[in-house]
């Protein structure tokens, strides 16, 4: 009975053993796996923290980079006279980022730097060329007598501070910079330390509304048709059912392509994997599998805007005028002096993440939506566009997506089913990871920017939209 009782006891160590070493086997293999991607998400980031938005390295590190503790194991390099930054992991592990005028920060993943920079640029110089003398705006200039009287000071300054407060210690907002916009005119803007007007910051998928403005300009010129089968030729083969996947499908997020979008929950993600492993994001996004039939059913996907920005490029026909488009088709029409959209190792603009705009760049963008289009009396995008744009998507659960742009409609059986239920349902908005967002609200002529550095939870979205419209109604 007793040598029977020991077995057991051998047999539940050996179960407990073999348990833990599993778990860590298990765990190491993990953390292996992900440690390219972190090296990756090192350099590039803190690349462009550096040389995009001319920031203090440190403070890059400290709010940009502290989300996940796998970051704290990757060593840094930062070369100032080459623009470049090197990112180490297990000491055999690196990636590195360089800096080219004009194009930001491109992650070096099976390209040498000397390819990278032999890329043929000629983008035009950023227009105005004296914002300071121009008015609001194209430029900066601001008159007193420009500003709307029918605003409550003291309400919206209460807002400000509402939002650029630290309410909850363990989860930081951040906000970086606030801009508002009523009747066209800016009427507030407020910026955290070491943050100004001219500062570029990241929108992350706030570029997927960018991207739309520029398939509507290129659809504007007849250029492109977007319920026309996507010119993807790796769907071209026959019997391949992708081959009916139009443009239009994949600026709503409809084409079913198989895509997982996830930063942090799963590091290992499709979206991690095509930001920061491979050279070339739209080929990775192209090889995918159908996971249902195009148009039914709604699935976020960066994957598909980075097709679309592929499809752009094959459009325009050469590399130094697709460089040169979103400046020269856009930017500089609306005076979007900071915007830097940056390109992957292939040359593929990063359509789905990579703009850099300051928070006045990105007012501008919001009030170019406002506007339907028309900048200072100038059709800047096809009439009808931002109609398009706005109409959600017809499997979207509530109403909230139409082509690159997030929505308030709400469900159509069920109204109050919506994004925002306290805020109006005409409000249209560009969300990106980590708490970008402009809102736009036609009904009341509002643009709200707010940009910041949130890892955990949201900003208080609804709550500060809510407190923004109070400060028009209450002088209403």
């Amino acid at each position: 009975m007793k040598l029977l009782t020991k077995k057991r006891v051998l047999i539940g160590i050996l179960v407990v053993l073999v348990l833990l070493i599993s778990y860590l086997v298990y765990d190491n293999y993990y953390i292996f796996k992900q440690a390219p991607i972190g090296a990756g998400v090192k350099a590039k980031i803190l690349s462009s923290g550096i040389f995009v938005s001319k920031r203090d390295a440190q403070s890059v590190l400290d709010e940009d980079l502290s989300f996940h503790s796998l970051l704290g194991l990757v060593k840094t390099k930062i070369d100032y006279e080459k623009k470049s930054v090197t990112a180490t992991m297990l000491g055999f592990i690196k990636k590195r980022a360089i800096y080219r005028e004009g194009l930001g920060c491109i992650l070096m993943l099976g390209v040498s730097e000397e390819e990278i920079k032999s890329w043929p640029v000629d983008i035009p110089e950023p227009l105005p060329m004296n914002p300071e003398e121009v008015p609001w705006p194209s430029g900066d200039l601001q008159l007193e007598e420009d500003r709307p009287q029918n605003v409550n000071q003291l309400l919206l300054d209460e807002a400000l501070d509402n939002v650029f407060s630290e309410p909850d210690q363990e989860n930081l907002r951040r906000t970086r910079a606030v801009v508002v916009v009523y009747d066209g005119r800016l009427i507030a803007e407020r910026y955290a330390a070491g943050f100004t007007k001219d500062t570029p910051l990241i929108g992350w998928s706030m570029t997927k509304s960018v991207t739309s403005a520029l398939v509507g300009i290129l659809v504007g010129q007849g250029k492109l048709s977007i319920y026309e089968p996507a010119p993807v030729p790796e769907w071209r083969e026959p019997g391949d059912s992708r081959n009916a996947i139009t443009i239009d499908q994949l600026l709503r997020m409809s084409s079913g392509l198989k895509f997982m979008e996830e930063y942090e929950k799963n590091p290992l993600s499709d979206v991690n994997i095509m930001l920061f492993l491979k050279p070339d994001s739209a080929a990775y996004a192209v090889n995918m599998p159908l996971d249902a039939e195009p148009d039914e059913k709604w699935h976020y996907s960066s994957g598909t805007t980075n097709i679309i920005s592929r499809i752009i490029r094959h459009t325009i026909g050469n590399q130094v005028d697709y460089f040169a488009f979103p400046r020269q088709a856009l930017f500089n029409r609306i005076g979007m002096r900071s915007a830097i959209l940056e390109p992957d190792a292939s040359g593929n603009l990063l359509c789905s993440s990579n703009l850099y705009a300051s928070a006045r760049d990105w007012a501008r963008f919001g009030l170019l939506y406002l506007q339907d289009g028309i900048w200072e009396g100038k059709r800047i995008l096809p009439e009808g566009w931002v109609e398009y744009t706005t109409t959600p998507t017809p499997n979207a659960p509530v109403g909230e997506y139409g082509a690159q742009f997030w929505l308030n409609k709400g469900n159509p059986a069920d109204p109050k089913k919506r994004l925002y239920p306290r805020l109006p349902t005409d409000l249209f908005c560009l969300q990106g990871y980590q708490g970008q967002n402009v809102i736009i609200i036609p009904s009341r002529k509002l643009v709200v920017v707010r940009l910041g550095m949130t890892h955990k939870g949201g900003w208080g979205l609804e709550s500060f939209m809510v407190d923004i419209l109070k400060t028009i109604s209450a002088s209403e």
